[in-house]
């Protein structure tokens, strides 16, 4: 189907046919990952209908002024190699920015609400060494606002939980449950650390409601998600007739695992193709080293030797045989059969060579500070544990560092905020700087780790 500019319509529920379920879902960190991931597995519950999510975006309004006048309606193309397939989702029954705390208390209040998920990246959750980093500037200035008044507008996620969990015991609102969406090992943990460590600065007394009302589950969460092609609008357009402000591309692939307990029940996300599982950590280790370590190498690496995407790097010859080293590397440290991993390991090269998703490296390469101490460093201390030289995982720090002395894409990462000396250094002596902010101190690594930034570079 194909229509002209003139005869198109605004996407609304009116014209869609598609009410607004109750929401008993909210979620902060709206964006394009979680509509292809939560909002998608949501949809898709045959009990989707009880089932809305009042989203709330991120430090951008953007989503919400995009979705509002949709009334949360979006389309999801989905990028398959044999053409696009395009459906509408309609799970978001409600978008706010993040700036309107008086919506997120309200949530909190309402007993319906039964789930609190969240994509905010890593460092979103201001989580250091598992507990929270109370002297951030950030969330002192948030912690000592809820503790002048509960209802005060914070904008830190630990803060936003406490203020919420707070809100929730005075409107004797019972349980809820954290569900966090994000790539971080037992993120469930982190979650239910830092909201405790939060309300313990705040308000003590909230600690022994937390332990009877909140319960928090982990997930692993796979759905390669770039930043939409400009032309994605004029594409959904022409196919349905439908001027949609916000539409969404994604992958074919898709995966869910969840692990822990729902305090006053979820959608029926296992009909949608999700996995509960009681040991999420295999799960958790496959896709943070197989996939996001591979993803996190190519990012530094790729641009060194011209690459853009995911798909330059993975067709690349050089960079193709690094990342096939980190493979085989990588798996010797993830607790599952061999043949599990093969299949994983040889879907992921179907996926990344997509020639259908444009994922920019550039996207990929943010936060590395974040990144590397959960995708790469746990495979080179099983390396060395091991008595081997973890020599694909010492060649993953080596691009880091090149992308840090300003090779390949531009450093986008609040964590290496002030290292900008480190591009006068000679590479040798900016490798070990590196690795010891890193906390890497073996002097082997630092050697091996400056040779091969010196082959790469």
């Amino acid at each position: 189907m194909s229509t002209s500019a003139d005869t198109r319509t605004r996407l609304t529920r009116a014209r869609a046919g598609r009410p607004p379920a109750p929401v008993r879902i909210v979620h902060l960190g709206l964006g394009n990952f979680s509509r292809a991931h939560l909002a998608w597995y949501t949809s898709h519950a045959p009990d989707a209908a009880a089932w809305g999510i009042a989203a709330f975006t991120g430090r951008s309004r953007t989503l919400a002024d995009q979705l509002g006048p949709q009334d949360g309606l979006f389309h999801l193309v989905v990028r398959d190699p044999a053409g696009d397939r395009i459906e509408l989702v309609d799970s978001l029954s409600a978008v706010h920015p993040a700036a309107d705390h008086a919506a997120w208390l309200r949530y909190f209040a309402d007993p319906a609400v039964a789930i609190v998920t969240s994509t905010i990246t890593e460092a979103g959750y201001h989580s250091v060494d598992g507990r929270l980093a109370a002297s951030h500037p950030d969330v002192a200035a948030d912690l000592d606002a809820l503790r002048a008044d509960p209802g005060a507008p914070v904008t830190t996620a630990p803060a936003r939980f406490v203020a919420g969990l707070l809100a929730r015991r005075d409107a004797d609102a019972g349980a809820i449950t954290f569900c966090p969406c994000d790539n971080m090992p037992h993120n469930g943990d982190v979650v239910l650390a830092v909201v405790r460590d939060a309300a313990r600065a705040v308000d003590p007394s909230l600690l022994a409601w937390i332990d009877e009302h909140v319960t928090t589950v982990t997930t692993m969460v796979d759905r390669i998600t770039p930043r939409p092609d400009p032309g994605l609008a004029e594409v959904v357009a022409a196919a349905t007739g439908l001027e949609d402000a916000a539409p969404v591309e994604t992958e074919p692939f898709s995966e869910w695992v969840l692990s822990g307990r729902f305090a006053a029940g979820h959608p029926d996300w296992a009909a949608s193709g999700a996995t509960f599982a009681d040991d999420i950590a295999p799960f958790e280790e496959r896709k943070l080293r197989l996939l996001n370590g591979a993803h996190t190498l190519m990012a530094y690496a790729g641009p060194l030797v011209g690459c853009e995407t995911v798909r330059d790097a993975i067709t690349h010859p050089r960079v193709a045989a690094w990342v096939e080293d980190w493979w085989r590397e990588a798996r010797r440290s993830v607790p599952l059969p061999a043949s599990d991993l093969d299949d994983y390991v040889a879907a992921l090269r179907a996926r990344f060579a997509n020639p259908r998703i444009r994922h920019l490296l550039a996207q990929i390469a943010a936060d590395g500070s974040q990144k590397l101490p959960i995708r790469i460093l746990p495979v080179l201390r099983s390396e060395r544990d091991a008595g081997r030289a973890g020599v694909a995982s010492c060649r993953a720090l080596a691009a880091w560092v090149l992308h840090l002395r300003g090779g390949g894409v531009p450093v986008q990462d609040a964590g290496v905020h002030g290292w900008d000396d480190l591009r006068g250094l000679p590479l040798p002596d900016a490798t070990t700087d590196v690795l010891a902010r890193l906390g890497v101190y073996d002097p082997d690594v630092a050697r091996l780790v400056a040779t091969l930034a010196e082959e790469m570079a």
